[in-house]
């Protein structure tokens, strides 16, 4: 079959959702859109403020940065409240740690050193090893979306004094009845075909289900799970959640095209083995 041929295709799409809700149909699928996140208040980072007051009094000796997002996402909240500058001129006093090249580069344009860079895959295991045997002790950890607790009690159990600092751009939508009403069709297994635009979708959704005590991890893993490109998917398999298809290019144009021709044969493997 080239279309989804009348399977319920969940979407958690916010910005765009009239136009994927549009693409699925064109599709011959059902749409079940459910926008998921909204830009966050800059109440919601209170925390942020009280790290940078802690920063400008030299309290750090060390900042890891995880991405580049949430390092400029940091930048851009502390220019709030403080002169542009300041965070970029306390930066510079410290040891800068960059997980990635993403990250790298948003320090590079801040023109803010960095005394270690964490070799490919890049994940928290690198960035432990790359930091073996460096004096500082007191660490502040940039975080973007959800916590890395591994990475944070495996500094402390080198006798680090970790905080981290957990920059938040999106929340959930001020309407979250879509989205509660979608979480509850896959938890009852009335929906064929899941859409994954964003990263921060699926810790939305998993958010929404946790709320609602509703388990959607085991009907997910019988449904097609379509992600846009390797970010949502790296995002996807920390939750446990195995993609099943990504697009040849990462559009949602091509997206929807190519789940409508893929889903089928997907969830035939799936479901009949």
């Amino acid at each position: 079959l080239m279309s989804f041929a009348g399977l319920r295709v969940v979407a958690f799409e916010s910005r765009r959702a009239v136009e994927i809700a549009e693409l699925i149909r064109r599709q011959g699928g059902e749409p079940i859109v459910a926008p998921s996140m909204r830009e966050a208040p800059i109440e919601k980072n209170e925390q942020v403020f009280v790290f940078a007051e802690r920063l400008f009094r030299s309290e750090f000796d060390m900042m890891i940065l995880l991405t580049g997002v949430g390092t400029k996402a940091l930048n851009q909240v502390l220019a709030t409240r403080y002169p542009a500058e300041a965070f970029s001129a306390a930066m510079r006093k410290l040891a800068v740690v960059a997980r990635g090249p993403k990250p790298l580069a948003v320090l590079r344009e801040m023109q803010i050193p960095v005394a270690v860079t964490v070799p490919e895959p890049n994940t928290w295991r690198e960035l432990l090893t790359a930091l073996e045997g460096r004096p500082e002790k007191r660490i502040a950890v940039q975080e973007y979306g959800r916590s890395n607790t591994e990475l944070l009690q495996a500094l402390e159990a080198r006798g680090a004094e970790v905080t981290p600092v957990r920059v938040y751009q999106w929340d959930l939508p001020e309407n979250t009845q879509p989205l509660r009403a979608a979480v509850q069709r896959i938890a009852q297994h009335e929906a064929d075909v899941v859409v994954f635009t964003t990263s921060i979708q699926i810790d939305h959704v998993l958010r929404v289900a946790g709320e609602l005590r509703m388990d959607i991890l085991g009907p997910l893993k019988r449904m097609a799970i379509i992600s846009i490109g390797p970010t949502t998917s790296e995002a996807l398999l920390e939750f446990d959640v195995q993609p099943d298809m990504t697009p040849s290019h990462p559009k949602m144009g091509f997206l929807i095209k190519e789940a409508a021709e893929q889903s089928h044969a997907i969830l035939e493997r799936k479901r009949h083995g």
